[in-house]
């Protein structure tokens, strides 16, 4: 059998593909615990500088795989899921210091759709798509989609998305910030992504993990909170050698070479 995730490492840029394209890389059990892993590896990677997360074939990721599920449904406790493999999955990729690049090929519904939304960009084609399935299998939403969606389109676009489950198209997708570019070609939505990742992974790796700190606590704290975590960040990003060249290079007028220290 295929391993359910592939990992591909190029300058760099450590791409994700999930590799279930029979099942339009429905989440297994398997393939749960090799994203958590892998997303954790990944954290303390040192040579790892961006992340590019893609689905394999036709599909980003279609959420749960429902016939896993079913099979579930006979024991006591069958969303122990949640707790037991989204949860972690979810916080591993959160936690993710490098930028993190969807190439959202084809459909990203539920899980598949809270992934996408944990990225920092998103890049999508004519066949992208987003459904929050949840409510149509009589659930409520996981995969952190009820803190990433509100703030992505707004509080009442979440609950409508959620509630009423209608897919969205690739225009609305990118009309609504669901997709950070939207291209006229699926073929090109992969690699768009990695030459987004590429760019990424040539910049200030400090400065970007800083900065995703602070957006992520800014998001929930008071102002006096993201002023105290603004200070820790500038902190970091100020004491380092890709800072000082920096400052050097734009008084040489001439382009950084950054190393991610």
């Amino acid at each position: 059998m295929s391993a359910p995730l592939l990992v591909d490492r190029t300058d760099g840029v450590a791409t994700v593909t999930m590799n279930r394209p029979d099942s339009l890389n429905s989440l297994d059990v398997a393939l749960k615990e090799a994203l958590r892993d892998t997303f954790l590896e990944l954290a303390t990677d040192a040579t790892c500088r961006a992340v590019v997360l893609a689905g394999a074939g036709r599909a980003f990721c279609v959420g749960q795989d429902l016939r896993e599920h079913l099979s579930a449904l006979e024991t006591k406790a069958p969303l122990d899921t949640v707790s037991e493999h989204y949860n972690p999955m979810v916080t591993a990729l959160a936690a993710l210091p490098q930028p993190v690049v969807a190439a959202v090929r084809g459909a990203a519904a539920g899980a598949g759709a809270g992934l996408a939304f944990l990225a920092d960009f998103r890049i999508g084609g004519p066949s992208t798509s987003y459904l929050m399935a949840f409510a149509r299998v009589g659930l409520a939403a996981d995969s952190a989609v009820s803190w990433t969606l509100p703030r992505l389109v707004g509080h009442a676009k979440a609950t409508e998305l959620l509630l009423l489950a209608e897919p969205v198209r690739s225009e609305e997708a990118h009309r609504l910030g669901l997709l950070t570019r939207l291209l006229d070609y699926d073929d090109d939505v992969l690699p768009a992504a990695q030459e987004l990742a590429a760019r990424l992974a040539a910049g200030p790796s400090v400065a970007y993990a800083q900065i995703k700190r602070e957006l992520f606590e800014g998001a929930t704290g008071t102002l006096a909170d993201a002023l105290a975590v603004e200070l820790a960040a500038q902190t970091a990003a100020g004491s380092t050698t890709d800072h000082r060249e920096a400052t050097n290079a734009f008084v040489e007028k001439r382009t950084p070479r950054f190393e991610g220290r």
